[in-house]
């Protein structure tokens, strides 16, 4: 279980954020100050940082300064109602891994979370899945059926992996674009559902293997 630290001023958004975060698996521990923030950090281990920019007592930015002079490599989102490019470059600069303008779309934080913690955290190398009747091996890039194996390019598996991880249910397809191409436009959410389909081909000896497409919002893997 990931372990979060959200640092959010506004009651009705931390409170929900903060549910909707445990209702999806995750430990939260949900403060309304940065020397709040800081001082559960100072004494918890914490997977990554969520942190609004707008703070009462001091700014978003200061807390992450001082998050990193003690963690340098503290995975942090940063929240803002505020889209200013300067802003943005700010974060960035401080080495933010997101930076989310509110509203926060909470699919869309769940997302840019698991991919965050995804990069820092890869998956063993020991790690296999069975799909059906089919074996999958993501570090090999293989997908067999009763002796018979194809080589998956490393998007493919990539994406594979994503599906099976989350097996039965949401795949976003934000998710898949933030992190199989890293961009959201015509082209990418194209070559996304051709590598979809591919898939969906690759998978299709057994019946009860199915890649359930749901409209506008992403993809869920179902084995029966």
């Amino acid at each position: 279980m990931a372990r979060l630290l959200l640092v959010e001023d506004h009651e009705t958004l931390g409170f929900a954020l903060k549910e909707y975060l445990q209702m999806k698996g995750y430990q939260v521990n949900w403060s309304q100050s940065a020397e709040g923030g800081a001082a559960y950090y100072e004494k918890h281990p914490v997977d990554l940082c969520i942190l609004d920019v707008m703070l009462p007592d001091q700014d978003g930015f200061e807390l992450a300064r001082r998050i990193r002079r003690r963690s340098p490599e503290q995975p942090l989102i940063f929240l803002t109602a505020r889209s200013l490019k300067a802003d943005r470059l700010r974060g960035f600069g401080l080495g933010a891994d997101d930076y989310l303008v509110k509203p926060v779309d909470e699919e869309e934080l769940v997302a840019r979370i698991e991919a965050i913690l995804r990069r820092v955290k890869p998956m063993p190398k020991t790690s296999t899945y069975t799909i059906g009747r089919y074996h999958f091996d993501p570090q090999n890039q293989w997908l067999s059926l009763d002796g018979d194996r194809r080589q998956l390019t490393e998007r493919e598996a990539h994406l594979l992996t994503l599906l099976c991880e989350r097996e039965g249910q949401l795949l976003s397809r934000e998710q898949v674009l933030k992190e199989l191409w890293n961009q959201n436009d015509y082209f990418t959410r194209r070559s996304m559902d051709v590598f979809i389909s591919r898939l969906r081909k690759y998978l299709s000896k057994d019946r009860g293997v199915e890649i359930q497409n749901v409209y506008g919002s992403g993809f869920i893997l179902k084995v029966k």
